[in-house]
């Protein structure tokens, strides 16, 4: 040891100090990291749960019902719904983005009126929520800096899109309004033609409106690249969103659409649909919704459930309400019953799914994470989103509402996504298109 009027010297001490301490350091790192095959399951889970905190999760789509968003009934409640405050937290979801949904009907300026009248009270219910409700845990997000500011802080984010333009009627004005209401993507058309743009209903019977796009239908395309607002291509028709790609000077998004190639229904967007949104630098986020993963395992499963249930029902001298009885309901005569029903399956859960699982399994998880993988080797990984449709129809077995979404990241790191990967497909895409659309905004808004 070098030494220094008899005692050591105390910087060449500190020093060798560093230096045993890094080889250490060094050490570990050098070690083999274990890859998944190797993983034992409570290894596997720690790891995939370590990801899941660390990366942005986020559902580009939830449906609302304004009933739950009053100073009585609200989401800081664990209400039946499949999204809420307290499932976003036990579940570990970051990002929830409510929707403005209307349902198409005729197109005259009374019902125009009706459907801004439903807009309208969608976006102040969501306001509500993030401003007078429960301000200190949730705050709406306009930007994907905002995504990032508010979910450091340690409160969920909301954000706005909107299922169907039918809302803007005859006044393009309103895609600014909207804009500045805080929405931040917009599809066309539902199920059903609007005004703006054909529905992808019309593959039913071959009977379109529009032949694609409206004459109305390109303005709002135009302007909703000039004030920010993402264009939604799910419900569309094929020659509708093909348009819109076309027209379009900003990324697009499918903001809750699988593949069709995996399951050929009409809300699936098909190869050619694919490969034109990966030239657009677009991102299509896949949706967990049963029928449109799998329809003829989910036929199975429904079949063999109505079975069951029938005959426990039977046993147990429990009425289930054929559907048209129940959609009859109203007012508390629905709400009691469907607190019955739900006691019923409640009660009699495991016996269902021993009987039903045997022979017929749910859609589940892991049948949603095959269309992703399909979507990421036909488009690439920089593409593809993850949605849910939650209160809307969605929801697989093991992601059947919010609180269940670690689900979904352990299943893709099962497959052997890595974090930055799964970073990307939580919300990094997602975000990436946003920014991409609102720089396009600031530009048109520059030149004009």
């Amino acid at each position: 040891m070098v030494r220094f009027g008899g005692k050591p010297n105390l910087a060449m001490k500190r020093i060798l100090s560093t230096i045993i301490a890094l080889s250490f350091v060094l050490a570990a790192c050098q070690e083999k990291q274990k890859s998944v095959e190797e993983m034992t399951e409570q290894e596997l889970v720690e790891y995939a749960r370590g990801i899941h905190d660390r990366v942005i999760t986020l559902d580009t789509h939830d449906d609302i019902r304004t009933s739950n968003f009053t100073a009585k009934t609200n989401y800081t409640e664990r209400l039946q719904t499949q999204v809420n405050l307290p499932k976003m937290e036990e579940g570990g979801l970051d990002v929830a983005w409510f929707v403005v949904y209307t349902g198409q009907g005729e197109l005259t300026e009374e019902a125009f009126a009706r459907a801004y009248e439903n807009a309208d009270d969608k976006f102040k219910a969501i306001h509500r929520l993030c401003e007078e409700i429960a301000p200190d845990r949730i705050e709406l997000a306009l930007t994907s800096d905002d995504v990032r500011r508010i979910a450091a802080s340690g409160k969920k984010v909301a954000m706005i899109g909107i299922e169907n333009g039918y809302p803007v009627g005859n006044d393009i004005s309103r895609v600014k309004e909207f804009h500045d209401r805080g929405a931040r993507y917009m599809s066309l058309a539902h199920n059903g033609h609007s005004q703006l743009s054909d529905s992808n209903t019309g593959e039913r019977d071959s009977v379109w409106l529009h032949n694609g796009l409206s004459d109305l239908g390109r303005q709002v395309i135009a302007e909703m690249n000039k004030w920010g607002i993402m264009i939604d291509l799910s419900h569309p028709s094929k020659v509708a969103n093909m348009e819109m790609m076309r027209l379009s000077k900003a990324p697009v998004i499918a903001s809750h659409s699988s593949a069709r190639a995996l399951n050929n229904v009409s809300r699936n967007l098909d190869d050619e649909q694919l490969m034109m949104l990966k030239e657009n630098g677009g991102v299509v986020q896949t949706v967990a919704f049963r029928s449109y993963l799998n329809t003829e395992k989910n036929n199975a499963n429904r079949v063999k459930s109505n079975e069951v249930m029938a005959a426990i029902a039977e046993r147990e001298g429990f009425e289930i309400k054929p559907g048209r009885m129940f959609r009859g309901m109203t007012g508390d005569a629905r709400s009691t019953y469907l607190k019955e029903y739900r006691a019923f399956q409640e009660k009699h859960k495991e016996e269902i799914a021993k009987e039903i699982n045997a022979v017929a399994p749910p859609v589940g998880v892991s049948d949603f994470v095959d269309h992703i993988d399909y979507l990421v080797k036909k488009i690439g990984l920089e593409h593809v989103g993850i949605s849910s449709d939650f209160d809307g129809g969605g929801g697989v077995d093991g992601w059947n509402d919010a609180s269940e979404t670690f689900n979904v990241t352990l299943e893709l790191v099962k497959r052997g996504y890595t974090e930055e990967e799964i970073g990307k497909m939580w919300s990094g895409n997602l975000l990436r298109v946003l920014d991409e659309v609102q720089a396009v905004a600031k530009k048109i808004q520059a030149e004009e």
